[in-house]
């Protein structure tokens, strides 16, 4: 090829799109594969690096010195429930492990699913009791009014905190309903404050459709908790990240000898790493990324393969042409520059139309809420790169067999 004189290479292309016009159908179906393959690039990588991000933001969000304490499983008709079925972490036992050199602070958990009522709206949610440290342990912040304090915890007081999501569907005329009432099981309560958003969590679960009341509030005020004085779950902060296997130690040791745990028996409680299974979730999001990945680059293969097919058809079909020009003079670098041409032109073509193609896709699955793909340069250039040098590499062959036809034969075929 580096003997095309620079000034042919115009020529080249006004010949390749002439040929490709001239059989448009025929270019339209191939431009088809490579539009699939380049579209499916960008965008599972795209889904990958979102999937990827939301789960390095959750697990921010999570923080890196978190534990969860879970109550035992409750045994009904032989059958064991899970962890938490059980609610037989009392509040003593809370209150023990804040007494812990390891532990910062500790924050229980009560929640039951409620129907909240404001005016003529209402709305499915979950409502969860819990204490002040339950905000900073989970890093919630407010965008509007306060947090329930210490005397409102003791005296059960009808206050709640709610979630973005709950005050947008409840409230969605008032951005900040603070001192507004809603009623949860003909109970009202008072809204003190509006979280600020967090968006989907693990498993696409909606952090912000939450009401968050004081543990005494839900257990004393709403129906549903027949274990008054025990949670199912606690969080716990370790003083240092680096101390949290000795934290988890130390609240094992601690629960096993409030339980009266003989030493052969099992625990009735589970201590939990938080940030261990974020960790185990995004190394699992990267497997799925790479897989995705890899299945978007065979379809691309794929349409490769359909330009090399649809290249050695035009060369059979040329195969006189190709005889005439070759007896005129022009050189085997010519002959393989013009269907080397032929090959990137629909190459590249099929590249930026499935470029755009990928982009709008991910755009469509934005709006849905789903998952919010990312693109990166490095990913765009990678589907591009990649496109070419497949047209590059799939259209080699057809080009060679045309550079290599012998001028007399060539004109013998009919």
């Amino acid at each position: 090829m580096s003997r095309v004189q620079p000034l042919a290479w115009a020529s080249l292309v006004q010949e390749a799109v002439f040929a490709l016009r001239a059989n448009r159908l025929r270019s339209a179906l191939t431009l088809l594969g490579v539009v699939i393959g380049v579209a499916s690039v960008i965008l599972m990588l795209a889904i990958g690096e979102g999937s990827r991000k939301r789960v390095a933001d959750t697990i921010s969000s999570l923080g890196t010195n978190q534990l969860v304490v879970l109550s035992g499983a409750a045994n009904s008709g032989g059958f064991r429930g899970g962890s938490g079925s059980l609610p037989n972490l009392t509040l003593d036992d809370i209150a023990a492990m804040t007494e812990l050199a390891s532990v910062a602070a500790v924050a229980p958990v009560a929640s039951t699913p409620v129907q909240a009522v404001a005016g003529a709206r209402n709305k499915t949610t979950t409502a969860t009791g819990t204490n002040l440290a339950y905000f900073d342990i989970n890093f919630w912040q407010l965008a509007a009014g306060r947090r329930f304090n210490v005397a409102e915890e003791r005296t059960a007081a009808s206050v709640a905190v709610i979630g973005a999501t709950v005050a947008r569907e409840l409230f969605p005329d008032d951005p900040a309903p603070i001192g507004q009432t809603l009623r949860i099981q003909r109970q009202t309560f008072v809204v003190i404050g509006v979280l600020r958003a967090k968006g989907q969590g693990f498993g696409g679960v909606d952090q912000d459709d939450t009401i968050l009341l004081p543990l005494a509030t839900l257990q004393r005020r709403l129906a549903g908790n027949a274990f008054a004085g025990t949670v199912a779950m606690a969080m716990v902060e370790s003083r240092h990240p680096e101390q949290k296997g000795v934290t988890q130690e130390e609240l094992t040791r601690l629960l096993r000898q409030r339980h009266r745990i003989a030493p052969d028996a099992e625990d009735d409680f589970s201590v939990r790493d938080v940030s261990a299974l974020a960790e185990t979730l995004k190394t699992t999001s990267q497997i799925l990324s790479l897989l995705l990945g890899a299945i978007a680059f065979i379809s691309l293969l794929v349409g490769g393969i359909g330009i090399m097919n649809i290249m050695l058809v035009s060369v059979s079909e040329r195969t006189r042409e190709i005889g005439v020009r070759m007896a005129l003079g022009a050189r085997r670098a010519s002959i393989l520059a013009q269907f080397l041409v032929e090959a990137v032109l629909l190459t590249v073509a099929g590249a930026l139309i499935g470029l755009a193609l990928g982009f709008g896709l991910g755009w469509l699955i934005a709006l849905s809420g789903v998952l919010s793909p990312v693109y990166s340069t490095a990913s765009v250039m990678l589907a591009l790169g990649v496109s070419v040098w497949v047209g590059l590499a799939c259209g080699l062959w057809p080009a060679r067999r045309a550079s290599q036809l012998r001028p007399v034969e060539a004109l013998r075929q009919q």
